[in-house]
């Protein structure tokens, strides 16, 4: 009878502590699958995406001075309106840059409208990214612009009206008192606007030290073209983390059931 139960045992293990039988077979494949998630999800993303290092402050407060970002390499052609871009024009500089767009070809960008907010044919833009003054600031008229929905946001000290070219890009800082963007380049051929092709990469979120997604702003979400799309960062870290965890479980699969075949042999004589 004993040899009986010592036979029922080793089947409920799987022979051999653990290692063979039906349950080993599924660890490994979880472990296998969990292995391609993991890595697979780290070389998509390295496809997908490109790392970069802002070395100024003239998109605070979206994007601080040193924070890495993620930007999904994209075309020109597929940029939106409120998309925060990574661009490269001889004519700003040699280095890549990151700024917001504000308008596209055919549109008249101007600031400031009579709410004292940045316009977009005829329609004022809630900008609630852009740096906020504080209050006694803004109170005592510090800037030309009025302010963006709370009354603290200054959408520039510098009056403009411009109609984007056709198959370029108006560009603006979040900080807008400190940004060297398409307003200081009115003069210039093209009004300060930026061909598409300048355009490498789209910022979809932030890497370090904070994590976090970049949202898209609803206010241009009602104009011709709406907002673009997320990328798939999200479905790439959601494959990593399923891929880790599927790795623990199949590799805590074997240790687990030889510690609970050492309890049972462990079991006194009297409760066969």
């Amino acid at each position: 009878m004993g040899g009986t139960q010592e036979s029922g045992t080793e089947g409920i293990r799987g022979g051999k502590d653990g290692r063979g039988g039906l349950g080993n077979v599924l660890s490994g494949v979880a472990v296998a699958v969990g292995f391609v998630l993991f890595l697979g999800a780290f070389v998509w993303g390295a496809l997908v995406y490109q790392p970069y290092t802002v070395p100024t402050d003239s998109m605070m407060p979206t994007v601080n001075p040193g924070d890495r970002v993620l930007a999904q390499r994209i075309d020109g052609g597929e940029v939106r309106r409120g998309d925060v871009v990574v661009f490269t024009d001889s004519m700003w500089s040699d280095s890549p840059m990151v700024k917001r767009v504000v308008g596209i070809g055919g549109d008249t960008v101007k600031c400031c409208g009579e709410g004292g907010r940045l316009t977009v044919n005829g329609k004022e833009l809630d900008e609630p990214y852009i740096e906020h003054t504080k209050p006694e600031a803004a109170a005592a008229g510090t800037g030309t612009g009025t302010g963006t929905g709370t009354g603290l946001g200054v959408a520039s000290d510098t009056p403009f009206e411009v109609t984007v070219p056709e198959g370029n890009l108006f560009l603006l800082g979040d900080r807008r008192s400190a940004s060297l963007d398409s307003r200081a380049h009115l003069q210039e051929t093209g009004q300060g606007t930026v061909a598409r092709s300048a355009v490498d990469a789209r910022v979809d979120a932030l890497a370090w030290p904070s994590m976090a997604m970049l949202e898209r702003p609803g206010t241009y979400a009602s104009l011709p073209g709406g907002t673009s799309q997320p990328g798939p960062l999200r479905l790439q870290l959601a494959a990593v983390l399923a891929g880790a965890a599927l790795v623990v479980l199949g590799a805590a699969y074997g240790p687990v059931v030889r510690v609970l075949g050492r309890g049972r042999r462990r079991e006194p004589a009297g409760a066969r």
